[in-house]
């Protein structure tokens, strides 16, 4: 057993994408993780259950549903959990809902956010780890993106609450000493990943005869990493918090594939490895959307020695095999 096995960690969202499959190779590891999740319906509540029902056959697993709006049942699920370490991935995730929908965000990246620090200096852990988000990067021209960069410019609603996020980390952590790590994830795909992502719903559509919408004319590039790389960074960071040097214990990095890939290259390789043509829509560009996104990963290779690396025609083929498993005779 590592030093690691029985460790006590509360992940928030684990019946979310990323939370769902961090979870599970938390339990592999012999970790106690205790699963926070409110199993809404922003997409298939079933997908999140069929999630939860893998992760509830692990006996170290216990399930939470909560909201992280509601302060006093995250208190309580922090009291019963007495978690060593908590992995905050709950959120309203998607730009484009942002605009649709607001006050979810609100609710969840904003309110829920401040009731996990609330939480964390309550009752005192060893590390906070919560996701961020490459949107906070905005529109920036300059490539790769580093966490050295201003990031003061945010498009879309999502975008400034993950920002929103970053600053309250780093309040808390400065007053508190709550050693907190952001991580700003870029474009995460696999599989068991959420419907609502382009690489998901173009399956879908594909699979349908149905046209795809291609916003940009295409022309749009995005850092796709895939899902077992974003996890095997959170795990090797998760149990070594930051110090205080400096005055305070909160630190970012990049977890992103390095390599931006155009919209157009991507949908071709989706259209091999699914061995169909997709139909396509041209569209203008979105509001709230970003021309590129590109992750400078060099302090995570420097820290920890690792970057993701996995070629986006692996993952889309791993992703596919398991859409065909999963919907195999659900349509």
């Amino acid at each position: 057993m590592t030093e690691q096995s029985k460790r006590s960690v509360l992940v928030t969202g684990a019946a979310g994408f990323i939370g769902f499959h961090l979870a599970r190779r938390l339990l592999d590891m012999g970790c106690q993780v205790t699963g926070l999740d409110n199993l809404n319906d922003y997409y298939d509540p079933g997908l999140k259950r069929a999630r939860l029902a893998l992760l509830q056959e692990a006996a170290g697993f216990r399930f939470v549903q909560a909201d992280l709006a509601d302060a006093a049942a995250l208190g309580e699920a922090f009291s019963q959990a007495a978690p060593e370490v908590v992995v905050n991935l709950a959120a309203q995730a998607g730009v484009r809902y942002s605009i649709e929908c607001p006050q979810s965000y609100v609710s969840s990246n904003l309110v829920g956010f401040f009731n996990v620090l609330e939480a964390c200096r309550r009752h005192p852990v060893e590390h906070l780890v919560y996701a961020s988000s490459s949107s906070v990067y905005g529109n920036q021209e300059k490539t790769p993106f580093s966490t050295d960069d201003p990031a003061d410019h945010p498009v879309s609603l999502y975008a400034a609450t993950k920002k929103s996020n970053e600053l309250l980390a780093y309040c808390y952590s400065h007053l508190y000493g709550i050693p907190a790590t952001g991580l700003r994830f870029f474009t995460v795909y696999g599989p068991w990943g959420r419907p609502d992502m382009a690489y998901f719903s173009f399956t879908r559509k594909i699979l349908a005869g149905e046209p795809i919408r291609v916003f940009n004319g295409g022309d749009l590039y995005r850092d796709f990493t895939y899902v077992d790389d974003v996890v095997e960074g959170i795990v090797r960071l998760l149990f070594d918090p930051p110090k205080a040097e400096g005055g305070c214990p909160h630190r970012l990095y990049n977890i992103g594939n390095h390599r931006p890939e155009k919209l157009l290259d991507f949908i071709a390789a989706l259209e091999a490895v699914i061995g169909r043509e997709a139909k396509k829509e041209f569209l203008p560009m979105q509001p709230g959307d970003v021309y590129q996104t590109c992750a400078d990963v060099a302090p995570l290779m420097h820290d920890y020695g690792f970057a993701p690396d996995t070629t986006l025609t692996e993952g889309l083929a791993r992703f596919y095999a398991w859409y065909c498993s999963y919907y195999e005779g659900k349509a």
